[in-house]
């Protein structure tokens, strides 16, 4: 198996078990640094922004201009960028709002969604919450896993960025379904494991992309599932990253890390070009 297949199936298998570093720091603290969390969100989105926008966008109309000409590469660009947006948001729009993973929680906002009452209902309840948030969250990877792969494949330099900036919007995903389970069965293994496997539908979508899409893999095909790779990655950032960076925002730090993100990914690929 070639080099760089294996080094995009790694990282988009460290990518999505990111939700398992998630559920064990639910588990060792009773409060979320939200000035962390604001800067950190913020910081992937700025990462995912710019390199969709500066390089992923960029090289797949290179690509499809290359076969089908200057005006029908760019239609065709167009239509994969879109196409990208528009399939997540489908999936975002037949998850239930509820377990949407769109919707970051901290540990005080899982916290705090008890009811007090009969605990058997309650357990029962919050057992529900944490499965449905998990089974919301492996849909949601799945494309993630696919536009990983894709990115490291294309350029590994770009692919490794990409990797770390999903697995630390992955972290907040993992205690949205690691601390409604814990508090339904009082067992942290338990709700390790469920927000570990969450997680698995990244490495899954770049398995599906390597042994279906590659078969079929054309230069025009190929510069349409990378821009939709692009656009995948910037309704991720518009719809969740930067919204929840600003709910925990402290003093604009959300914004600091936003132009952090896009500095850092900038001079790593001069420095790298």
């Amino acid at each position: 198996m070639d080099e760089n297949v294996l080094l995009a199936l790694g990282l988009t298998l460290f990518a999505g078990l990111a939700t398992g570093i998630g559920s064990l720091i639910a588990f060792f603290t009773t409060r979320t640094n939200k000035k962390f969390l604001s800067v950190a969100l913020g910081f992937s989105a700025g990462v995912m922004i710019y390199v969709s926008l500066i390089e992923i966008f960029v090289k797949a109309k290179d690509s499809l201009v290359n076969v089908h000409g200057e005006t029908t590469g760019y239609w065709y660009t167009l239509f994969g960028f879109f196409g990208g947006m528009l399939l997540i948001a489908l999936i975002d729009r037949f998850i239930p709002k509820g377990n949407n993973p769109h919707e970051v929680k901290s540990v005080e906002d899982v916290q705090k969604a008890q009811i007090i009452g009969n605990e058997e209902i309650e357990a029962d309840r919050l057992m529900k919450m944490g499965l449905f948030t998990a089974l919301a969250i492996a849909i949601h990877n799945f494309p993630e896993g696919i536009a990983t792969f894709m990115a490291v494949l294309q350029d590994p330099n770009v692919g490794i960025a990409i990797a770390i900036a999903v697995a630390i919007h992955n972290i907040p995903e993992g205690i949205a379904v690691a601390i409604p389970i814990f508090y339904a069965t009082g067992k942290r293994m338990k709700a390790f494991k469920w927000s570990f496997a969450s997680g698995l539908s990244e490495p899954l979508g770049a398995l599906i992309a390597y042994f279906v899409l590659m078969q079929f893999m054309t230069d025009t095909l190929f510069g349409i599932i990378f821009a939709g790779v692009a656009g995948i990655m910037v309704f991720i950032s518009i719809d969740e990253l930067l919204p929840a960076a600003k709910k925990y925002d402290e003093a604009h730090s959300s914004i600091y890390g936003l132009v952090a993100g896009m500095a850092v990914m900038a001079i790593s690929l001069v420095m790298l070009t």
